[in-house]
């Protein structure tokens, strides 16, 4: 079967370039919470009108709220979607688990679709998406095509696979650089794209761009795709121009459409259209390096949009007509769709000089042109001797079109309920106890752990090097890794049994994949930032699936933290080294080599150093030029956080100590620190 063609529609003018270019649907940002709320988007009216015009032609209406929500902003969000259902709109993208949650419980016959900002990879994270009803899963950027294979044959789920357009350096919902930096929050549709800025690594910023990648092109894998079942090709570019969409739109439909290869001519269109630097298909490959960096220039020429396709891609539709002596002409219209209408006419004269015949009145009702119909075939009834005005029969022509699209404009019946309450639980504490996470052996110490941390996170893969740890009254927890593949599994169970073997008793999970790793193996189970929780009810919903406590994302305000319903004991991190980004590309031997032993830095053009540390799978975190600092200031002691977490990255065994020493005293900050998103907040 051959996928569907999904176009970005930042605008309604990019809207009508995808359909009339042949888009199968398209998807949008309406209202104030998406992904791009840079883009142009759409008012009330235009939503409406887009939705109802695009069903007429065809095309199914995706609408983006894939971001992540704070407790006052999920009602809005949730009369969003309920507007959306009723008009029609045919699924919806969600991030938010929250949003996820309150969406299947209030409007449990909308199609909720997985958006790239949840961090899915695994067949297990698919699986326990699909499995709380979601219908469609976007796959990380990042997958092979072999990953995404094994995925699509052990997933109930439809899977969706980006094809055309810009990679992030860093895994879609997990990038925290703009939000740290600026303030605004790609998790929050804002991204101020750092990552295509110039930068060092181990030396000054200079003209090198090692964060910014090319953008992906797929063209040559469509055929691929098809035979191991992808359901859905995204092209992305909601920012893009309409004439951006067009060109790639055109290109990607005739390649499914004719089941080849781009030709030399399209493959210029497509790098005209926009690229950085050429194209890449690494990561589909199942490959990475240095060879998929890329940036455009400033000057770079715009896409010009190409004429409509010549492809006639207009609704086919079957006509009946009866012409009778006495009564009024009938003409019934069938898109073979299952709509299917019947109007009526003038009654017929009779005839004075010329007489209506079969072969009038079909070529009469074959002249759809203007219409999004074509004539596909026409079965006609007529009595000798009648008299049907030709502006007659275009009215009755006109009325049946005009009624077969109002059928297949029609918005389906859906189930509404009212907004589930959350549960009466509320586990918020008067004073927060401390918990540290670690990154190396050697910050596991006496000197640390006889400051009686309450649980005490160890890397999942430092646990498989150790032979022994320490002893103490804390509780050990083991953070998986934040990114892996379904190859990777057997190795992880391997290790958790020798982490079990060490006294390991709770594991970290940071992703969604995580939770069919974990669950049934008499674990307790801790949520991570990885989890990007935003509010009440994605604690509620994570209650659900095993966590005893889940860390807040770092992105939120005290305030918001204050307010949110602790329907779970929650943590928020209040020292360290904020992880900004995890990439795919290991950044160090992408510029300077392996050497990840040692120290190694991102530096940018003001002069700030962040800190690269490798991550599991040859992989990079980039942790913030800064270190967080709370220790003397009272107000994250008053949120009605269970836990406060110190997060060790590059701190030496006796800073360890001493910072954990100077939070028990309240001390005040020393050298460069921030105080976060905390205070602040973000866009």
């Amino acid at each position: 079967m051959t996928p569907e063609l999904l176009a970005p529609a930042g605008s309604p003018e990019a809207l009508l370039a995808a359909v009339e270019h042949g888009a199968d649907a398209v998807y949008l940002g309406w209202g104030a919470f998406n992904a791009r709320r840079g883009a142009r988007n759409f008012s009330d009216g235009e939503f409406a009108r887009a939705v109802s015009w695009c069903h007429v032609r065809g095309v199914r209406v995706f609408l983006t709220l894939n971001i992540l929500l704070t407790d006052r902003e999920l009602p809005a969000a949730l009369e969003t979607a309920r507007t959306a259902s009723r008009l029609g709109v045919d699924a919806v993208l969600v991030q938010d688990w929250g949003l996820f949650g309150l969406l299947r419980q209030a409007l449990p016959d909308l199609p909720l679709h997985a958006s790239t900002q949840m961090s899915l990879f695994t067949t297990g994270g698919a699986n326990e998406i699909a499995a709380a009803g979601c219908e469609r899963i976007v796959l990380a950027r990042e997958c092979s095509g072999e990953e995404t294979a094994e995925i699509s044959r052990n997933c109930p789920a439809e899977i969706e696979v980006f094809v055309h357009g810009a990679l992030c350096v860093c895994y879609s919902g997990q990038c925290a650089m703009s939000a740290m930096v600026g303030g605004r929050s790609g998790n929050r549709g804002r991204c101020a794209q750092p990552c295509r800025l110039p930068y060092g690594v181990n030396e000054p910023a200079g003209s090198k761009r090692p964060l910014s990648l090319k953008d992906s092109s797929l063209a040559d894998r469509l055929g691929g795709m098809a035979e191991m079942g992808v359901a859905c090709l995204k092209i992305e570019g909601r920012m893009k121009s309409p004439g951006y969409v067009a060109a790639v739109t055109d290109i990607y439909a005739r390649l499914l459409e004719e089941g080849r290869r781009p030709t030399a001519r399209e493959r210029e269109v497509l790098e005209r259209a926009f690229s950085r630097s050429g194209f890449t298909d690494a990561y589909w490959r199942g490959e990475k390096g240095p060879e998929m960096l890329g940036f455009r220039p400033e000057n770079a020429p715009a896409a010009e949009e190409p004429a409509p396709s010549e492809t006639d891609r207009r609704i086919p539709v079957e006509f009946d007509c009866a012409v009778r002596a006495g009564e009024p002409c009938a003409l019934a219209a069938d898109d073979g769709l299952g709509n299917a209408v019947t109007v009526t006419g003038p009654v017929p004269e009779p005839a004075g000089n010329r007489a209506l015949t079969a072969e009038d009145l079909t070529a009469r009702l074959q002249k759809t042109g203007g219409t999004p119909y074509r004539c596909a075939a026409v079965k006609v009834t007529v009595d000798p001797g009648l008299y049907l005005s030709a502006a007659g029969l275009n009215a009755l022509r006109r009325d049946a079109l005009e009624a077969l699209s109002a059928a297949r404009a029609a918005p389906p019946v859906r189930w509404e309920r009212v907004s589930p309450p959350l549960p009466d639980v509320d586990r918020s504490e008067a004073e927060p106890r401390f918990t540290v996470s670690v990154t190396t052996a050697a910050q596991l110490t006496g000197g640390l752990l006889d400051l009686h941390p309450h649980r005490v996170h160890v890397p999942l893969e430092l646990l498989a090097e150790v032979p022994s740890l320490p002893e103490t009254e804390a509780e050990y927890c083991a953070i998986l890794p934040r990114v892996w593949r379904d190859r990777d599994e057997d190795l992880l169970r391997r290790r958790l049994e020798k982490a079990r073997g060490l006294g390991v008793t709770g594991l970290l999970l940071g992703n969604l994949g995580h939770f069919p790793l974990a669950r049934d193996g008499g674990w307790r189970l801790y949520g991570d930032y990885g989890l990007n929780i935003f509010n009440s009810r994605s604690l509620a919903w994570l209650r659900e699936r095993g966590l005893e406590s889940a860390c807040l994302s770092f992105e939120l305000r005290f305030s918001q933290m204050r307010d949110m319903r602790k329907i779970l004991p929650a943590e928020a991190i209040v020292y360290g080294r904020l992880p900004l980004m995890i990439t795919e590309n290991c950044l160090i031997h992408n510029t300077v080599g392996c050497r990840c032993d040692r120290p190694n830095f991102l530096n940018d053009r003001t002069g700030a150093a962040f800190p690269l540390l490798p991550a599991f799978g040859h992989r990079t975190e980039v942790e913030n030029s800064r270190t967080l600092w709370l220790a003397d200031r009272p107000d994250w002691r008053r949120l009605g956080l269970r836990y406060a977490r110190l997060r060790f990255t590059t701190e030496t065994p006796e800073e360890c100590a001493r910072v954990f020493r100077d939070y028990l005293e309240g001390a005040a900050p020393r050298g460069d620190f921030t105080r976060g998103l905390y205070l602040r907040g973000v866009e």
